[in-house]
Formats: structure tokens, C-alpha cells, sequence
């Protein structure tokens, strides 16, 4: 990020949150008091945490003692977000200007206490229905801000890590893999770069792990001349880093230099024959971008279809998530709003790719069907390939798809995210009078028989869900499952990445 955006982000900064300090409730007869915090106000109901987790109540039959109990009459909701500084500073204000036009509303921005500049929805009589209040932050903080009550709304460029989570659940919030809190906005593609000067153009998704956790530290194990191969990355606490550096053991083992802004990242990286970078595909600058190009053969480019379906390795997705369901109107309907194609356009031009669910047709698959006859196994026969490809002649894939955790039928974040979307999708009819394939595949590790019984078994784990999500399957769309294991790669086995490729469920749909 430039300086002119940093800037933007410290004049965004809040004096301070809205409810941090306790207040205490107490019921009508006085046989209940609740001391805590609260979580989230609607204008009705009141959530307070507890030593139990978060409690609803009336408002209207409590009373509240504290510095920061709402107001009785006048009540005009804020909502706090914090988050990367992309998302908070740059796109976040772009949707509100666009769900403002869409609903008829006014967007108000200001200088106002503290010199912090909140944006402000009114109605068309003038009356503010929302403050909407932005702190710049890494993703990290913006999870910290969640389990300390600062904020609303966290925007992070990863999911929830093991100890994240952890800590949330003792404040009784829920931000694990089967959480619904989590609202995917876009992706994004991360890349690997080098100087125009370096002749390298592709690299083995293997080896730039290898160098990163420092393996690798010469050019020369690349095929070129001896050369010291220097790593660099964006802020350590950035979303985007974080995310790329889970993929590597732990320690990554390699000096890396990390450097304040996407900017100075690809100067330094462009000066340096030797260097080797990551960065985001639209923060390449001067420097030169390499395809990814694994030992199977196979190239992977960030195109839009492949962002969306997540079968490039290195997407990196931007998240919305919600500390409370309780939120006024409001601000349910804006989220809601954030689903629509009028907001998943304005992503896109912010340079993310939407989640809107698009078609892929067969004709645009030729190079995956092609690499998978191609590096077939033994266990791998000619008629598991006919009988997939037959299904798949009747049907168009769309973009949504489903992974999970090595060896488990357990979706991930995004998956889960994915889930609700295409729930949602199926209730408002998308899908009537269509026919749905739910198709399962597995990595290569293990038995090839357990391998097809295991991506059968997560098909169905995602027939389940999506059934539990629904309650009722609507009588006019018809849903069905398959599990052809090893049978169509994603990518090599030999990363971590690799094999979460190919642990998947992808979604066929037929006439």
C-alpha cells in the first residue's frame, strides 16, 4: 500500500470503541444480574457476554447501568469494522457508496470528534440510520478487536488460526471452521516474482516452498548459474503474508526481508537478479511475475475462474466476519446487499474477484481433463476416466467449490461460506428444475480404493449440509453424488498446497 492509502488508513483510526467497558443488566423483579460487556444491540435486543457465553434480552425490560449502555430513545446504531487496510480504507467505502445508491439512501462523510471520520447513512428526510466507523489494522488485530468487543465486524485476508479461535471461544464467540459468521467478500491472487533481469519465468509450486523455508538457497538448484537467491514478503502482520507463510513448515528457515509496502516490495525485488518475492497480482510494479509450473506439468495462472473456484493455489481470500447476529436492520440489510451482483461488481473493480457463482463450461476445462488422462496412475483406470467424463458431458461446472482438512470429511472457512451461497441460491430458485452433481475428489495419499470411498464420503458430507442448511430440498431440483478419488489432479502431491487442491467436491449442475 502507497503512502497516500497508509495516510488514508491513520486518518481512519478511532479514538477508541464504542462498547468496551462493562455495564450491568438487571431484570425487572431484580432476580437477575448480568455484568459484561455487550456484544450487540439491535435496537430491541440487548447481547451481553457472560461467563456462560453471550445472553439475549429485551432491552425495553432491563435496566442498564454503565457508561456504555445505549441510549433509550434517539438510538442510532454505529457499526465498528476493522481490518487490513485494503479492505477497511479502500474497498469498504467503495460498497457503501454503492449500497447507498442502491437503496435510495445518502452517504455522509465527515471530520468529526477526534478528528476520526466516520460515514454516516441517512435517509432521504435526512434522518441518520447508521455511523459507520473504520480502524485500519492487520488481520491479526482486527481478530484481537473481535474477542475484545472493539469491533463489529473484523475484514481479514485469512481465516481464524488454531490459537485465534481458541482464545475467541473462552468470550463465548465461535469463529472456527463451521462458524456462519464469516461473509466472503473476494480473492485475491498472490504471485511470485523475480527481477526482468532474472531469466527464470515459471516455478515448481515445490520449489518456491523450498526456498521460502530454506531449502533452497541458490539459483543454481533452479537450473541457472550459481546465483544467491535472496526472499522477500510484505509486512510481516499483513493477512495476505501470513496466509502464505501458513503454507510452510514451521519455521519457514529462511531469512526472509519483509518490507512496509507492496511498492517497496516489487522496487527491491525488480533491483535484485537474485530475489525472489510474493506479492499480490496487482502490486507486481516493475518486477516480473512467474507462472506456476509443478512437476506433473501442470501451469496454473490466476484467471478469474480459477480464483473463484480457488483452484489457483495462491488465492487468497478477503473476509467480512460478524461478531453478533444481532445487528440493527440496517446493518443486516447491507450485508445482505454485500451478496448482490451490484456489490460483487464493485469488487471486482477494486481488483478482487467476486463470489458471484459462474459457469465453466467443459470447453474451458480442456487442459485439466488433458493433464488428468495424462499423469493417470495405475489405480487410475480407463473407465473411471470415461465414466467421469460422461457425467461431466452432461453437466456445466459452476464455481463454487468445497475443501477440506487432510484425511476428514470437515469443510474448511471459505467452504463453509461457499455452502451458505449456494443455499441460498437453491431457496431463491437459481437452480429449479435443474439437476445438481455433487463430484468428490481426493489427493494420492493412501490406498486408492479408501482414496474413492473417502471423496464419495466428503460428497455426501456436502449433500448433508447443504440439506441441514435448506430443511427442505425444493420439490423441482434434484441432488446427486459421486466420489472418483485420485481421478482429476488439481496438482502435484508433493506440497501441501498440492494435495489441498485435490481434496475437493465441485459442483456440477445438469438440465
Amino acid at each position: 500500500m502507497g503512502a497516500a492509502a497508509r495516510g488514508l488508513a491513520a486518518a481512519l483510526l478511532l479514538s477508541g470503541p464504542l462498547w468496551a467497558g462493562e455495564v450491568t443488566i438487571t431484570s425487572a423483579h431484580g432476580d437477575l444480574t448480568l455484568t459484561g460487556r455487550i456484544a450487540g444491540y439491535d435496537g430491541t435486543y440487548l447481547e451481553i457476554e457472560s461467563p456462560h457465553g453471550p445472553v439475549t434480552l429485551a432491552y425495553a425490560g432491563v435496566t442498564c447501568a454503565g457508561d456504555d449502555c445505549p441510549p433509550r430513545d434517539g438510538y442510532v446504531p454505529t457499526l465498528r469494522l476493522s481490518g487490513e487496510p485494503v479492505l477497511s480504507t479502500l474497498l469498504l467505502p467503495a460498497l457503501l457508496t454503492g449500497y447507498a445508491r442502491d437503496t435510495g439512501l445518502t452517504l455522509k462523510t465527515g471530520p468529526e470528534v477526534d478528528a476520526a471520520t466516520p460515514y454516516i447513512l441517512q435517509d432521504k428526510g435526512g434522518k441518520t440510520l447508521l455511523t459507520v466507523r473504520l480502524r485500519a489494522g492487520s488481520s491479526a488485530e482486527a481478530f484481537a478487536d473481535l474477542m475484545t468487543f472493539e469491533t463489529d465486524i473484523a475484514l481479514t485476508y485469512r481465516a481464524a488460526n488454531a490459537g485465534e479461535i481458541a482464545r475467541a471461544a473462552e468470550v463465548g464467540l465461535d469463529i472456527g471452521p463451521s462458524s456462519d459468521r464469516s461473509l466472503i467478500l473476494g480473492g485475491e491472487a498472490l504471485v511470485a516474482i523475480t527481477s526482468p533481469r532474472n531469466p527464470q519465468r515459471t516455478i515448481d509450486p515445490a520449489a518456491l516452498i523450498a526456498a521460502f523455508a530454506g531449502r533452497i538457497t541458490d539459483w543454481q538448484s533452479l537450473g541457472q548459474e550459481p546465483q544467491p537467491l535472496t526472499l522477500h514478503l510484505g509486512p510481516a502482520e499483513d493477512g495476505q503474508v501470513e496466509a502464505f507463510l501458513a503454507l510452510l513448515p514451521r519455521p519457514p528457515g529462511a531469512e526472509i526481508t519483509h518490507h512496509a509496502t507492496a511498492g517497496d516490495l516489487a522496487a527491491a525485488v525488480a533491483a535484485d537478479p537474485g530475489a525472489l518475492g510474493i506479492t499480490p497480482l496487482r502490486a507486481t510494479g516493475v518486477a516480473q511475475p512467474l507462472g506456476l509450473r509443478d512437476s506433473c506439468g501442470l501451469t496454473m495462472v490466476p484467471r478469474l475462474a480459477g480464483l473463484k473456484t480457488q483452484d489457483y493455489p495462491l488465492t487468497t481470500l478477503a473476509f467480512a466476519i460478524v461478531r453478533s447476529h444481532r445487528q440493527p436492520d440496517v446493518v443486516r440489510d447491507l450485508l445482505r446487499w454485500l451478496r448482490s451482483p451490484a456489490a460483487q461488481l464493485i469488487v471486482r473493480r477494486a481488483g478482487l474477484s467476486d463470489q458471484g457463482i459462474a459457469p465453466i463450461p467443459l470447453d474451458d476445462q480442456g487442459e485439466r481433463i488433458a493433464h488428468a488422462v495424462a499423469i493417470a496412475g495405475p489405480d487410475t483406470s480407463l473407465r473411471d476416466l470415461q465414466a467421469m467424463v460422461s457425467l461431466m458431458l452432461d453437466h456445466v461446472r459452476i464455481s463454487l467449490t468445497f475443501r477440506f482438512a487432510n484425511g476428514t470429511t470437515d469443510l474448511d472457512v471459505a467452504s463453509a461460506a461457499n455452502l451458505r451461497t449456494f443455499a441460498l441460491a437453491i431457496r431463491n430458485g437459481a437452480y429449479a428444475g435443474r439437476d445438481i452433481l455433487l463430484i468428490g475428489f481426493s489427493d494420492a495419499e493412501g490406498e486408492a480404493d479408501a482414496n474413492r470411498d473417502l471423496s464419495a464420503a466428503r460428497a455426501l458430507s456436502v449433500e448433508s449440509a447443504l440439506l441441514t442448511l435448506l430443511g427442505t430440498l425444493p420439490s423441482d431440483v434434484r441432488i446427486g453424488t459421486r466420489g472418483f478419488g485420485e481421478a482429476l489432479p488439481m496438482g502435484c502431491d508433493d506440497t501441501s498446497w498440492g494435495r489441498r487442491m485435490n481434496r475437493r467436491v465441485e459442483v456440477w449442475v445438469g438440465d
